[in-house]
């Protein structure tokens, strides 16, 4: 993500007290204020990066049928906010993350199994992204997995996905779940929460006027390029989670994931919900709503499941 060089390669029962409003997918342990950029030890090498042009990898992709999930349109809001700037951003703050995950011995090493799976995953959940952003075409995308007991996932704007061990490892997480979890993370990228969360909660505090948006943003962009470890504390709402259920329910499905897996993984999740280090389940609760919201559209997607096993 921002600031390397490198050619790619294809390369949440509901105790009491749970907020349903979740934080943004990526509570991570490696917090970027106690990380200096200008120190080697936190620079992470290109060596350790796994890149994925999305155009080249939707270039052989068949155009997608239409989606089969109902989500409505993303929000206007987002649209305050430069995408390129809050990409931006959000790369800076991942290479930060990855650099002192790295320098405490934690980024696990690409050709660790576990790792190897992650990325195979992504590489068939990648060319579907197009049909809900454009832009993905020309994300770089990265998959990383941290040695982290936290049950925990993101992907952050732009396409930066990471995983922790503890979720893979806790919720013995089978293929088809963990693509799910992959593709709940990237479908908040792709519909650009992050983007419209920064602009709903920035647009009042700067009095953000009509002109404004018309000529030049106002302020959003210059908060969208310095947001830094703001993106660790934005809030996603219930509307959010339940629109990247779906999203990633089909992405995984197009891809030749079962589709019952979804319903599977929050079923492991609700299980999980009272242990600790559960960052994931602390901003995804996986009450009954949730898991019977999946369970009715697990039949739309059910024929693009069986069409790409098929193929």
């Amino acid at each position: 993500m921002g600031g390397r060089q490198g050619e790619g390669l294809l390369g949440r029962a509901q105790p009491p007290g749970f907020d349903y409003y979740s934080r943004m997918c990526f509570i991570c342990d490696f917090k970027t204020s106690h990380a200096s950029p200008d120190r080697p030890d936190h620079l992470w090498s290109a060596r350790r990066a796994f890149l994925l042009a999305g155009g080249a990898a939707a270039a052989g992709a068949a155009l997608p049928a239409a989606a089969q999930v109902d989500v409505g349109q993303a929000s206007a809001l987002r649209n305050l906010v430069p995408a390129e700037e809050l990409e931006s951003a959000a790369g800076k703050q991942y290479s930060q993350m990855m650099g002192e995950a790295n320098a405490k011995k934690l980024l696990v090493p690409d050709g660790n199994p576990q790792v190897q799976r992650l990325r195979n995953i992504a590489r068939r959940l990648i060319p579907h992204s197009p049909q809900w952003n454009k832009r993905a075409t020309s994300w770089r995308w990265e998959v990383n997995l941290i040695q982290s007991e936290q049950v925990n996932a993101f992907c952050m704007p732009g396409g930066k996905i990471a995983f922790y061990t503890g979720i893979l490892e806790k919720l013995k997480l089978t293929d088809d779940e963990t693509a799910m979890i992959m593709g709940h993370e990237m479908a908040h990228a792709l519909r650009e929460h992050a983007r419209a969360r920064v602009a709903k909660s920035n647009a009042t505090g700067i009095g953000l006027s009509i002109a404004a948006q018309l000529f030049g943003l106002g302020q959003l962009g210059d908060i969208a390029a310095n947001l830094g470890t703001q993106l660790l504390t934005l809030k996603f709402s219930r509307e959010d989670e339940t629109e990247a259920d779906l999203v990633g329910l089909e992405l995984a499905a197009r891809s030749g994931y079962q589709p019952r897996a979804s319903v599977t993984l929050w079923q492991k999740m609700a299980a999980n919900s009272g242990g600790s280090n559960a960052s994931f389940l602390s901003t995804h609760p996986s009450g009954p709503d949730r898991i019977r919201e999946l369970e009715s559209n697990v039949p739309r997607v059910q024929g693009l499941y069986e069409q790409a096993r098929k193929s």
